[in-house]
């Protein structure tokens, strides 16, 4: 994991980031704390693709089921209970 003090982006500047973000994203530091994940634009729209894609085969997967008959009828308090198996 690359990792940078955010003191040492504001004494050195962008370009400490830019030399990071050859290996992965970089994890800023702040407080002895992760505080913010900075990554290439190539990255973040892969990134942002797979997720859409991820949510695209979770709605179609959904929409199989329901038109299958595999869903089932109850209140979200209901579904939370059965979940948690809160009686």
């Amino acid at each position: 994991m690359n990792t940078i003090p955010a003191l040492e982006i504001k004494r050195r500047g962008i370009s400490i980031v830019d030399d990071q973000l050859e290996s992965g994203p970089v994890h800023i530091i702040k407080n002895n704390r992760p505080q913010y994940v900075v990554m290439s634009e190539d990255r973040y729209q892969s990134m942002m693709g797979d997720l859409n894609e991820a949510w695209e085969l979770r709605i179609k997967a959904s929409l199989e089921e329901a038109v299958a008959g595999q869903s089932r009828r109850g209140t979200a308090d209901a579904l939370i209970r059965e979940i948690y198996s809160i009686d």
